[in-house]
């Protein structure tokens, strides 16, 4: 379901794909080639969320912001795991954000990180670029080699080719 929050309605590149059961709503900017899956919650009711392009938002996950405080921006080429929290964060180009983590208000990860599966990563904290993070509370554990990096790149392209494929369907 796409939908207007106060008469604000989402801005959705026509090359995105949305599934049906995802909800997006409000003050939302989705980018090029972004994906949505199923069971997907974007709620950008009381600030504003942007997705950039080739990012990937897989099912379950639910991106919601800080009223007056935190929007939550996530740049190009990233991939959010299934049932993910994010909630007035930023996080940069090219990032893997693990099954199950959360994070939270005024957190940044930084470019070409890794945050692990259930990892909660707390208000306020700032990640470093080429970053492993991982538990609860995330810490960083160490930087990522460049055969790491260059590893993340292979989630978002391979959700590029699922969502054209779905929206091919369609």
């Amino acid at each position: 379901m796409i939908d207007t929050f106060q008469n604000i309605a989402p801005e959705i590149d026509e090359t995105a794909f949305i599934a049906e059961t995802a909800v997006v709503v409000g003050d939302v900017r989705i980018g090029a080639e972004a994906s949505v899956w199923y069971g997907s919650v974007i709620r950008g009711d009381v600030n504003f969320i942007r997705i950039g392009a080739r990012t990937n938002i897989q099912d379950g996950s639910v991106i919601h912001v800080s009223s007056d405080t935190h929007s939550t921006v996530l740049e190009d080429e990233i991939t959010v795991g299934h049932r993910v929290t994010l909630h007035g964060c930023y996080v940069e180009k090219g990032c893997l954000i693990g099954i199950g983590a959360i994070i939270l208000d005024g957190a940044r990860i930084g470019r070409n990180s890794l945050v692990a599966a259930g990892s909660l990563v707390t208000p306020g904290t700032i990640v470093p670029p080429r970053s492993l993070v991982m538990g609860s509370p995330a810490r960083v554990k160490r930087e990522l080699t460049d055969e790491e990096v260059a590893g993340l790149e292979k989630f978002w392209r391979n959700y590029i080719l699922l969502g054209r494929t779905y929206r091919e369907k369609s």
